[in-house]
């Protein structure tokens, strides 16, 4: 496996080797040891989370959990692609506001690690894609939060338009990220 660390502390962009030959490949996707070594982060994931995205366009955030139910993400596409996006929010840190975006599709195997104090979202490339994540910490409806996808503040380039844009309710209202009180 490489890690590849970004302009964020903590983030990693995550390329598992894949063993091929005709009828296929095989993958290790994870392996705490070397998670270990390579980020510095010893974490233990309890949870594993799937999500179907029927169309493309799909918004999946930006989402949080709020302390003590903050989560550490490792993403990855098993089907489709998406723009995968971590934005700090530790206070303090030198990155704060600052965003990364990485393309995860089920052809290149990529994931990304998202430590917990990011925002997280994506947005599917393609129709019929899915996304498979592990968490380090359980999930809480109360401590679940959201920041508008699109704010100005942040200019992520998603890889569609605003028209494209397919959200749920909750997306739809998220606060900005001026307005938004920190539980970080």
């Amino acid at each position: 496996m490489q890690f590849t660390p970004t302009k964020l502390e903590g983030v990693f962009l995550v390329e598992p080797k894949r063993f091929g030959d005709d009828r296929g490949f095989f993958s290790e996707t994870f392996r705490q040891n070397v998670f270990t070594e390579q980020t510095g982060a010893d974490v233990q994931f309890i949870q594993d989370n799937f999500s179907y995205s029927k169309h493309r366009g799909t918004i999946r955030g930006l989402h949080y959990q709020a302390p003590p139910f903050a989560q550490g993400k490792l993403v990855r596409c098993t089907r489709g692609e998406i723009v995968d996006v971590a934005v700090d929010v530790r206070p303090g840190s030198p990155t704060f506001g600052q965003h990364v975006r990485a393309v995860l599709s089920a052809e290149n195997g990529h994931q990304l690690w998202v430590p917990a104090g990011f925002l997280h979202g994506f947005a599917t490339l393609v129709d019929d894609t899915e996304v498979a994540y592990k968490v380090t910490n359980y999930y809480s409806g109360a401590h679940d939060g959201n920041v508008l996808w699109n704010d100005p503040a942040f200019n992520i380039d998603w890889g569609i338009t605003d028209d494209e844009a397919v959200l749920s309710d909750k997306d739809k209202i998220a606060p900005l990220f001026a307005d938004w009180n920190n539980p970080f």
